[in-house]
């Protein structure tokens, strides 16, 4: 190949190398990125989650509560006409999913159904502190435990999945219970198809509206502490919280369920809804 052969063929080659760099960055020119969310005002509540002692006590405190409370029941009352049952939430009641949300906050992106049904199906959430000692225990005692969650039904084998490598016990179709694929999220339906056959004992819940279908109806901020306030009773008795700063709808209650608010507006409606001195 003479000299001249030779140039002009590396004139085509570097000529080709060029084209493929400008198409590619073309491309990424073209192509948007996506934009960060700006999920700062969680950082806290994901780091108590994640790293506080007072969590972990509270955790504890609550299932020893949840015993007493299943103990006394067991000691008073012996002559049912129905079985015992305990009914639980899954999220951040005995599942722990503060991997998903620190990571949310730590890439800047928002909770969409897609990405927590892909964390759902990796069964890699924790056991929240105390809880898979109680279930246990309850189990032992022959009470029921009934999982109700509003994870979704393509969520379900992963949500089985996790929940018994954790080790709580029988679960199962029967017993795990997660949102119709048609209809209301509203877990009432649920509960009363519980209730219809067994005597609950407890309701365990991170969300006011785990454990009544009054809380559910209630939709703003004012309206759910004063159903608290009608049925103070039965909180520490029958309906045991377990903590959660992180979500639920005590913050949609914030935005007046307008999940459609863009990140300024939800911020101005979490900064007028503190009450200064």
């Amino acid at each position: 190949m003479s000299f001249i052969e030779q140039s002009h063929r590396k004139a085509a080659m570097l000529a080709v190398i060029l084209l493929s760099v400008v198409a590619s960055l073309t491309a990424r020119a073209q192509t948007p990125a996506q934009p960060q969310v700006d999920n700062s005002y969680l950082e806290a509540a994901v780091l108590w989650q994640q790293t506080s002692g007072e969590r972990r006590a509270l955790s504890y405190q609550t299932f020893a509560l949840a015993r007493m409370m299943l103990d006394r029941d067991l000691r008073t009352d012996r002559r049912l006409k129905k079985p015992r049952a305990i009914i639980v939430d899954v999220d951040e009641t005995i599942v722990d999913n503060i991997r998903y949300e620190a990571t949310m906050v730590k890439d800047g992106v928002p909770h969409t159904s897609d990405r927590f049904t892909d964390w759902v199906n990796r069964a890699e959430g924790t056991a929240i502190p105390g809880a898979l000692e109680f279930l246990r225990y309850a189990n032992s005692r022959g009470v029921r435990v009934f999982y109700i969650t509003n994870r979704k039904h393509i969520e379900k084998e992963g949500t089985a999945r996790n929940l018994k490598q954790l080790g709580f016990p029988n679960v199962n179709d029967q017993t795990l219970l997660v949102r119709p694929e048609k209809g209301e999220s509203s877990k009432e339906p649920r509960r009363l198809a519980v209730s219809s056959r067994y005597r609950v004992v407890l309701l365990m819940g991170d969300n006011l509206n785990d454990f009544a279908a009054v809380f559910e109806n209630s939709k703003t901020v004012d309206s759910r502490n004063e159903s608290v306030e009608r049925n103070k009773a039965q909180f520490g008795t029958r309906f045991i919280v377990l903590p959660n700063p992180m979500y639920g709808d005590w913050e949609s209650a914030i935005y007046d369920y307008n999940f459609n608010l863009k990140d300024k507006e939800k911020a101005e409606k979490r900064k007028s809804a503190l009450k200064g001195y």
